[in-house]
């Protein structure tokens, strides 16, 4: 059996169709506040709940969302198995390498690191509740063919394909690393049944400068777009994925052999 928490969110809907498709039994999927959720058992459960781009101006729900409803599971739910999303963003003010044993720095009197803090909670809980079979998975830049997540990647395909707007506010030289939902789904699969560590990362390895991502859309497309912003001076760093490759065997494509067959697809209703 399997539990999504968050299932009408980019990851959560993706993951809710994957395991209907691939498990043929539809998963759970309860609203956060279902009182479902502490009385029956939820097998391996899939903690996609939280909050991206609005964050800052929702401070308390973000936390509700990442701590508080999470830590209530821990204490009273009956699972087979907890799989708790973060993100790598946690490493952004770190080192040139972004590993699982690193210690993160996190400032509390910076605003936008409430997200990071609220995440690392949520991690540490993994690891600190005492229950069994808990393991947090921080995820890159997750994208899908659909485009249906309001991400940068997303516009700027966008944006080539329509042939505008071609002006992005973005810096030439900000740089993320990219990872498919076709490649993160069966790794979240294979942690929550499979997995033996309390943290891995979900990325694909290797980072897309913004002005690298242009130069290729412009090649598929013929439309150059332009980054409006000056450089920062700011070098991501380069997640390691070893933990991934070396437990499952598994590791996700890199963003150029994705992105010419994501091209030549029509966009969805979605997605225009």
């Amino acid at each position: 059996m399997y539990t999504v928490v968050g299932p009408h969110g980019f990851i959560g809907s993706h993951l809710t169709r994957y395991l209907t498709r691939t498990r043929k039994v539809a998963p759970f999927t309860p609203e956060k506040g279902s009182p479902a959720l502490f009385s029956r058992p939820l097998g391996h459960v899939f903690y996609c709940a939280g909050l991206t781009n609005d964050f800052l101006k929702r401070p308390l729900d973000t936390v509700e969302a990442h701590v508080t409803l999470f830590a209530r599971l821990l204490k009273e739910a009956a699972f087979e198995s907890m799989t708790y999303l973060s993100s790598t963003r946690l490493y952004d003010s770190g080192g040139p390498v972004g590993n699982e044993e690193d210690t993160l720095e996190l400032n509390p009197n910076e605003p936008r690191h409430l997200y990071d803090l609220s995440k690392a909670l949520g991690e540490n809980l993994c690891q600190t509740a005492g229950r069994k079979n808990v393991r947090a998975v921080r995820l890159s830049c997750v994208y899908a063919e659909d485009l249906e997540a309001d991400i940068f990647l997303h516009r700027a395909i966008l944006a080539a394909r329509q042939g505008g707007p071609l002006e992005m506010d973005v810096s030439p030289d900000a740089a993320r690393d990219y990872v498919h939902i076709e490649d993160v789904l069966p790794l979240l699969l294979a942690i929550a049944e499979r997995g033996r560590r309390p943290l891995y990362n979900v990325a694909s390895g290797a980072n897309v400068a913004n002005a690298d991502l242009f130069k290729l859309l412009f090649r598929l497309t013929g439309w150059q777009l332009v980054a409006t912003r000056l450089s920062s001076g700011e070098e991501a760093p380069t997640i390691d994925v070893s933990a991934i490759v070396e437990d499952f065997d598994l590791r996700p494509k890199f963003l150029h052999d994705r992105l010419p067959a994501m091209m030549r697809q029509k966009p969805t209703l979605g997605a225009a």
